[in-house]
């Protein structure tokens, strides 16, 4: 039997990560998909340096669309990244009735519905494990391995660089503009790294994670995003000494009146074995019914890592080459016409518990009349603490864990008690999960 051949359009770290693990487990690889699978061409704009990784027997282009064309080639990896000329070569490689794998999750995250579509109109697949979490088979989890269940919530660390800096945040007690310039220095930030620090990576995953789990379209639009850079030192502090740490979690959670889409830095109690992930490392928990919580734990980018994940697509599409498009398993994991186009809650509708803190006068009656705002809006206290603040003689930190409430409600609160002419700064509010 010919072996498949596929055609990488795009060698960068992932592509010459790709390259070099398939090359080197090519007869494990056999062994498991039933024929041999071979990178047959390689598309790139620099092609000096792509045929110096790949070294002869592989032919390399510049144009990508060569690749597409070409009647050989049955897959293509698609690597470039982003949401332009990607888009199109997806596109036009679906149209010309190839398979498609890719890393892309800003792809799919904005654009996966149509592709989708357009692919099962094809009858052909679109794999793309190793756009979540790298090296972890999380899609492939949620897809296959937890069908059973109705899943109930996700929650996970998938954004390697910005784990990284809340990590050495916590450890060294540094602020956040000192440990940024130290990830970029390792090469664990980019030189902009905005996509990560400001939460867009994560929400890209978390869309795709909440489509699969609860068979709703891929809609990013609607996800709530928010980023690290605007977090303390003070408050990494605070949260240790009340048992928590702060990740920036991607979240997502079935509620009767709709889903939860959302990424922020979140408390997470510190017995929790999510909280003790650090580093560049990512994880994911979900709940099901059936089987309560999973956690899925690894390497959430570099090159083998993420090739790992990509050549497990190249198995897949390997094995199910010939098999009737109906028989597959589906894209989003629901059968197409059973998705449902089930509303994703504003944050004000979302319900969640809070961690406040606020920089008051150093007076008395302050902290009895911030109670009373709270019980005024229903809101329940779960901790409190008073810590003397750095800013000042006369002033000190109130530090507030509530219990659940809707975050509009927790929203009237703030805006009450910051308008008191003893709230001298602008309250911190930081999202509180249990994750039990």
């Amino acid at each position: 039997m010919r072996p498949i051949q596929a055609g990488l359009l795009g060698i960068g770290t992932v592509g010459s990560g790709t390259f070099t693990v398939l090359r080197r487990n090519q007869e494990e690889i056999r062994r498991r998909a039933g024929r041999a699978i071979e990178i047959t061409m390689v598309a790139d704009l620099d092609t000096a340096r792509a045929k110096a990784l790949v070294g002869d027997g592989v032919r390399v282009v510049a144009d990508a669309r060569e690749v597409i064309a070409n009647p050989e080639i049955d897959i293509v990896i698609e690597l470039i990244g982003g949401y332009g000329i990607a888009r199109t070569l997806v596109m036009e490689a679906i149209a010309a009735g190839k398979h498609v794998v890719t890393a892309n999750k800003a792809l799919l995250a904005v654009h996966g519905t149509e592709i989708f579509a357009a692919a099962r109109e094809q009858g052909v697949m679109v794999a793309f494990e190793a756009a979540v979490a790298g090296g972890i088979p999380i899609i492939k989890a949620l897809r296959e391995g937890l069908t059973a269940n109705r899943i109930e919530w996700i929650a996970g660390i998938i954004n390697g660089t910005t784990n990284f800096i809340l990590s050495e945040m916590r450890a060294k007690g540094l602020d956040f503009e000192v440990v940024l310039k130290e990830a970029q220095r390792l090469g664990y930030a980019e030189a902009d790294p905005t996509f990560d620090i400001e939460g867009v990576d994560a929400a890209h995953k978390a869309t795709i994670m909440s489509a699969i789990a609860f068979g709703i379209p891929v809609q990013f639009d609607k996800a709530h995003v928010e980023g690290i850079t605007q977090l303390q030192a003070a408050d990494i502090t605070y949260a240790e000494q009340l048992g928590y740490r702060i990740k920036l979690l991607g979240i997502t959670k079935r509620r009767a009146e709709g889903i939860e889409l959302r990424v922020h830095p979140t408390l997470v109690p510190s017995k929790r074995l999510i909280a003790n992930v650090e580093g560049a490392m990512n994880a994911v928990v979900v709940h099901g019914d059936a089987v309560g919580n999973t956690l899925y734990y690894g390497k959430g980018a570099g090159a083998e890592p993420t090739a790992s994940a990509v050549i497990a697509d190249l198995v897949d599409i390997t094995r199910l080459h010939t098999a009737d498009p109906e028989q597959r398993v589906p894209h989003l994991a629901f059968q197409p016409g059973a998705l449902h186009d089930t509303r994703i809650l504003p944050m004000a509708e979302v319900v969640t518990s809070f961690y406040l803190r606020l920089q008051v006068a150093d007076q008395a009656g302050v902290l009895a009349r911030i109670t009373a705002i709270l019980a005024e809006h229903e809101i329940s206290i779960d901790a409190l603490l008073q810590r003397e603040s750095a800013e000042g003689e006369n002033q000190t930190d109130v530090i507030i864990l509530t219990h659940d409430t809707l975050e509009g409600r927790m929203n009237d609160a703030i805006a009450q008690m910051q308008a008191l002419p003893t709230v001298l700064a602008p309250i911190v509010k930081i999202r509180k999960e249990e994750l039990s």
